[in-house]
């Protein structure tokens, strides 16, 4: 019978420990937790607001978990409420770039993409790609892109993505429904055989 070293068989410790640690002064325990969501919490900042000030939102999110850490009820539920915490930041942003337009209103939205010098075919496919889904996101109310990003994207549950986004789970399924209706009409737009 084949036996693993201790170290690595044990399991990694639940965010619940982490951050039960992180409250008793382990301010290490908090960069694990930065490490395990740090990706998904750009990934999804990213989907709901675009690349431009992506570091400052990612930071802000992790200095307000940190902040707030002491408030948090359950910690086993830490996910959920960092999530919560992203939603919230993802929202003001929307709404400073919307101020920001109807002052600048010269100013152009759209951004050509900065990666030159790649010749291959399926190079230039995969930015016509991610183009495609980031102008059809764009189309999207910021409520109707949070549930298509928080599901589609970045596979959490329903009821998960309700309790992120303080809203009840038929309305998740609601604007689920109504989000993949409008990217499947954008692409049919955009000549997308689906």
């Amino acid at each position: 019978m084949l036996t693993l070293p201790a170290e690595a068989s044990s399991p990694q410790p639940s965010d619940a420990n982490l951050v039960r640690e992180c409250l008793r002064g382990n301010s290490d325990k908090f960069r694990e937790l930065y490490q395990r969501y740090q990706n998904k919490v750009r990934s999804s900042l990213y989907q709901l607001c675009g690349a431009a000030v992506l570091d400052d939102l990612v930071q802000e999110v992790f200095i307000r978990a940190w902040k707030g850490l002491p408030k948090l009820k359950q910690p086993e539920l830490f996910s959920t409420w960092l999530y919560r915490i992203a939603w919230n930041v993802a929202k003001n942003q929307r709404q400073a770039f919307a101020r920001e337009r109807s002052l600048q209103a010269q100013t152009s939205s759209h951004q050509s993409p900065t990666e030159s010098g790649t010749n291959s075919e399926q190079a230039l496919q995969e930015l016509h790609y991610q183009d495609m889904v980031k102008r059809g996101l764009a189309r999207l109310s910021l409520e109707h892109r949070s549930v298509l990003v928080l599901h589609d994207l970045q596979d959490m549950p329903q009821k998960e993505v309700a309790a992120i986004l303080g809203i009840p789970e038929g309305t998740v399924k609601s604007r689920l429904f109504h989000a993949r209706k409008g990217m499947r009409q954008f692409l049919q737009e955009e000549g997308v055989e689906l």
